[in-house]
């Protein structure tokens, strides 16, 4: 209104010279400046990120933040097959997970939309939901800042929130709760069994992991390895030779294992003691390190929020299943971990270089969840992509870098060997059954005629 009536005020030839940067500058307004922070993977990529850093402060067990990270990404992948009939729900393809008649009020973002229904999930999943909460609201504030229209802002938060409770309602139906009220695991006296270890002897985690409800196995028991070879303390048997190679290794490891045993320790129960106060260290999960590669590779593939999200969703998918799987077994066959048969029948003072985590030995739970999280990128992103895995960066380790996924799902799994905390049979059998559960999961949901992903 005052530039209106100053402009009436001035003779016609100064009006029309100070009028025309004024309508350049009006027409040139960067209205939708907000899309530039939503299009692209970034947006995604920090939702994973915080969502894990939540998950790192609360400190979730492997199982359970795979559940998390499943449940969020499927949320904002749903929003994405809303909005792209080249991307499929996976209505259908998930046990139990059945189709919604979702409403669209139009001008909506669906960039957005898929973010809100992501933090949605993670917010009502983890503890700390205020910390979600904050990081939510600061994404809300920039887009505003940068000129989302209420509108639209308003349209996309309520179909976000629409998919997201869609989805815990899913998840609501896969066991989760009730067996929170399950029995804890009872330590028995029979040889070669799991007990707990040094130094918290923490009591053994999610003994009932598998009775949750598998996103796409058709039991928890689907993928069952080999049996770990049968408890023997005879110098000569299999069982002792394998105990003696961990005790070796661990005896003579140069810097690069030591390096390799570190980078993948992701134990988010690791204890420190000084003096006579302990207190953990928090550390991000296995299944955390691998949703982090998956936002790395998303950025190194320029990929749009579309593609990102579908990254994000099968990695996470299979990581789930992977751990269902894995824990089946660990607490059928319950076997004691190295470092206690060590110290009971080779040297009671040998320590690994890792802390062992608490719960039962064989498969080695990074071994199967790295090779099925591996399977799935292969399969999206191709099995040439040079990772520099910063993952770790934040938890005061340096990058390393691989030639493909399978390469670091390896590097992954020999960790447990030079960290002391797995015997060879259960990182070999833990890759195969991996394997197996990567390409159930592929078999499942995969997009027959979406070979790879779409890029920005």
């Amino acid at each position: 209104m005052l530039i209106q009536f100053i402009m009436n005020r001035l003779p016609n030839l100064l009006r029309s010279t100070l009028l025309l940067p004024i309508l350049l500058l009006s027409f040139c307004k960067p209205e939708a400046d907000y899309q530039h922070l939503l299009t692209d993977s970034s947006a995604l990529s920090t939702a994973n990120r915080h969502l894990t850093e939540v998950m790192v402060h609360d400190i979730f067990s492997p199982p359970v933040s795979s559940r998390i990270y499943a449940y969020a990404s499927l949320a904002a992948y749903e929003v994405t097959a809303l909005s792209d009939s080249s991307y499929h729900s996976m209505t259908g393809k998930l046990n139990g997970f059945k189709a919604d008649n979702f409403q669209v009020s139009l001008p909506c973002s669906y960039p957005l939309a898929a973010l809100v229904a992501h933090y949605k999930v993670g917010q009502t999943l983890v503890f700390s939901e205020d910390k979600i909460n904050q990081k939510r609201e600061t994404l809300y504030q920039k887009l505003k800042d940068n000129g989302m229209p209420d509108d639209i802002f308003e349209n996309s938060v309520k179909l976000g929130n629409a998919v997201a409770a869609h989805v815990l309602d899913y998840a609501s139906g896969d066991n989760y709760h009730e067996s929170r009220s399950y029995e804890k695991y009872t330590v028995t006296s029979k040889p070669g069994t799991w007990t707990p270890t040094p130094p918290a002897y923490m009591e053994g985690i999610e003994p009932h992991w598998n009775k949750i409800r598998p996103m796409t196995m058709d039991s928890a028991a689907q993928f069952v390895p080999a049996k770990p070879y049968p408890f023997d303390t005879d110098p000569e048997s299999k069982f002792y030779k394998e105990a003696k190679a961990v005790m070796d290794i661990g005896n003579q490891l140069n810097d690069n294992q030591s390096d390799i045993a570190f980078f993948w320790d992701c134990n988010p129960y690791k204890m420190n003691i000084k003096g006579h106060v302990m207190f953990a260290e928090k550390k991000i999960t296995p299944g955390g390190h691998w949703m982090g590669i998956a936002s790395i590779a998303a950025t190194g593939q320029n990929q749009d929020w579309k593609a990102t999200s579908q990254t994000l969703a099968y990695t996470s998918i299979a990581l789930f299943d992977a751990f269902i799987s894995c824990w089946d077994e660990k607490y059928r066959s319950v076997l004691i971990r190295p470092e206690t048969y060590i110290n009971q029948y080779m040297d009671e003072n040998w320590l690994p270089i890792l802390q062992t985590p608490p719960f039962p030995e064989y498969t080695s739970g990074h071994s199967v969840a790295s090779k099925a999280a591996a399977v799935a990128l292969t399969h999206l992103i191709g099995d040439q992509f040079h990772l520099v895995d910063s993952t770790e960066v934040p938890y005061g380790l340096p990058i390393r870098e691989f030639n493909s996924f399978k390469e670091a799902s390896e590097e992954a799994a020999i960790s447990r060997f030079y960290g002391g905390i797995h015997y060879m049979q259960a990182i070999d059998e833990g890759v195969e059954q991996g394997r197996m559960v990567g390409n159930h999961v592929l078999s499942k949901i995969s997009e027959n005629n979406k070979e790879t992903l779409s890029s920005k």
